[in-house]
């Protein structure tokens, strides 16, 4: 359901303030890159000047998109002002922004623009909608609201969004709203085959490297039930890989027939993990990432810990195997 008050609110504080600095989360996906852009260009239209970054490396498989090459990434360049207006896409709670603490001014106003169930409700200004299936939903609602024209380039980011969070309208926040504003988007001509094959299809030969590593540490606990895959450091540099080409490589162990949580334990640095997390039917991930001190959403969630990786991997499946052990109850 559209909250028109919060669509309005958020449209008067774009309106009022000048200069902004637009954040996604850490790691971007496809609906943080494509909503962050999606304000750029909506700010654009407004006549305001802003700043998009994120803290870490965008992946480039979305560099197809309008004003991928004004992304900053501030771990490589920080930033030398602070800023009084902050509008936040996509960040289940402060933390998921990084350490961009220095660039808030001391009486920072903050737009906080997210659709994730675990929402801390960190802004100044909060439109949170958890039945949204992605943040590019709300933005597409707000863009409506606020009276901004859908150009070709508004309308790609925010179908980019839509698409990668749904998977390709193959998951369960499928909507008939989120069809209804994906057929509206292609009116403006979103060519559909060429989004989902950057977005989608297209993989590089070093993820089909780590994929193979990855697959051979394949394992399954807790009656079948659990499925878990390890990258480590070494994997990488065998691999020639990145850090994005990691990605994607938890739903082979969500797909298995019988398996009703997927974890993915992705180690690119020593000692840091990225825990990765996707559910079937019976799971809600986004409460075990969150007691982990990550979040997401009911069926795909994650967080990142520090430490060994077997502390790391013990701490992780005890969690999920209680809340397996809950629901057989």
């Amino acid at each position: 359901m559209i909250d028109k008050n919060g669509v309005m609110e958020a449209a008067r504080f774009m309106a009022e303030h000048d200069r902004f600095l637009v954040l996604s989360h850490v790691n971007p996906d496809g609906d943080a890159t494509g909503s962050a852009l999606a304000v750029a260009l909506m700010l654009e239209q407004l006549g305001k000047s802003y700043i998009v970054a994120n803290e870490g490396e965008t992946p480039e498989k979305f560099s197809f998109l309008p004003r991928f090459d004004r992304l900053r990434d501030l771990a490589r360049e920080p930033l030398e002002e602070t800023f009084e207006a902050v509008i936040a896409v996509d960040c289940a709670d402060r933390s998921r922004m990084g350490q961009v603490a220095p660039y808030f001014a001391p009486q920072a106003a903050v737009l906080n623009i997210d659709h994730h169930p675990t929402n801390d409700l960190f802004g100044t200004i909060n439109l949170i909608r958890t039945d949204a299936a992605a943040t590019a939903e709300i933005l597409f609602e707000l863009a409506e609201a606020a009276g901004i024209a859908f150009t070709q380039e508004l309308a790609l980011c925010i179908y980019t969004g839509l698409l990668t969070d749904t998977g390709g309208f193959r998951y369960s926040n499928t909507s008939p709203r989120v069809l209804e504003i994906a057929s509206k988007l292609l009116s403006f001509g979103v060519s559909p085959g060429e989004v989902a094959e950057r977005c989608l299809e297209e993989i590089t030969y070093a993820h089909v490297k780590i994929l193979r590593r990855a697959l051979q540490t394949l394992t399954l606990s807790h009656d079948g039930q659990i499925a878990s895959i390890t990258v480590v450091p070494e994997d990488f540099a065998e691999a020639g890989a990145e850090r994005e080409d990691a990605g994607g490589l938890v739903n082979y162990c969500r797909n298995i027939e019988g398996v009703e949580v997927g974890i993915s334990f992705v180690e690119a640095e020593k000692g840091i993990v990225k825990v990765s997390m996707r559910a079937r039917d019976r799971v809600d991930v986004s409460a075990i990432a969150k007691e982990l001190g990550g979040g997401g959403h009911a069926k795909a969630a994650g967080c990142t810990m520090r430490g060994e990786m077997s502390a790391v991997q013990e701490q992780v499946f005890r969690t999920v195997e209680r809340a397996l052990g809950s629901e057989q109850q």
